[in-house]
């Protein structure tokens, strides 16, 4: 009788054991056959990750702009508005970060919505006086660190600090140059009286001093947003496109200001 159980336990040992040494034997087989399909086509998922990079940076300088031409109108004549959109903005991120696919466009737009809360509280309320800039674009900052201590939201959240970076230097240009009494000044006038400030502005831009500074302020920006596209990381491509756009809204300012 024991040597039946015995003789029957190491049957059913041997049966188990060479069922899985098969299943071993077939996963082992399913890997090589998932190897030997990347090998076969390893551009496929390198370039959707390429292209999805691309629209990352794309999508940065978009961002970017958007505060510029569009926000910054609105908050104008409507400046509670453009301040309640922050919680669109934020709702809609969470949302689309809640799907796997559009996650990486969701923590994009938490990030922006940081720079429209700045936006829509300094240009509806505190326009007039430029020693308040930096510190409402900076509202977001000690957050976003926090995030990226965490290891959360780093699209955004590099988005965020490149965007602020881009405003740090511009600021500084006007200090150096000298541009704050005009700022106050186009903030206080009419539209109709804004054109001749505009024009002594650019005057003050002009000089040696101005374009120096313009020149070396510029190569900075430059080479901050030129340096982590070499990462290849979309976080990275977030900030330098942020970074890089500063380059192309302020170009844009200077060629409005001297066609004024």
């Amino acid at each position: 009788m024991i040597n039946n159980t015995l003789a029957s336990y190491a049957a059913s040992t041997t049966t188990a054991i060479t069922e899985l040494q098969q299943s071993d034997a077939g996963q082992k087989n399913n890997i090589r056959d998932l190897e030997s399909t990347l090998q076969a086509s390893p551009s496929l998922p390198l370039a959707l990750v390429a292209r999805q990079t691309w629209l990352v940076f794309a999508a940065a300088v978009f961002l970017v702009s958007v505060p510029v031409f569009i926000e910054a109108p609105l908050v104008r004549s409507l400046p509670t508005v453009s301040l309640a959109m922050t919680g669109f903005w934020v709702w809609l991120s969470f949302k689309l970060m809640s799907r796997p696919a559009t996650y990486v466009w969701g923590d994009l737009l938490f990030g922006f919505s940081w720079s429209w809360l700045a936006g829509g509280i300094y240009w509806g309320w505190l326009r007039w006086e430029p020693l308040w800039h930096l510190p409402v674009e900076s509202i977001g900052l000690p957050f976003a660190c926090w995030c990226l201590y965490r290891n959360w939201g780093k699209v955004g959240n590099w988005f965020y600090l490149g965007s602020l970076l881009g405003t740090v230097l511009t600021d500084v240009y006007f200090y150096v140059v000298d541009l704050m009494p005009y700022w106050r000044q186009i903030m206080l006038v009419e539209p109709a009286k804004v054109s001749p400030i505009l024009q002594s502005a650019v005057s003050q831009v002009q000089t040696p001093w101005g374009i120096g500074w313009a020149v070396i302020l510029g190569l900075g920006l430059l080479i901050a947003g030129i340096i982590p596209l070499k990462q290849k990381q979309r976080h990275w491509y977030a900030f330098s496109g942020a970074v890089l756009s500063t380059i192309l809204v302020d170009s844009l300012f200077l060629i409005a200001a001297l066609t004024a």
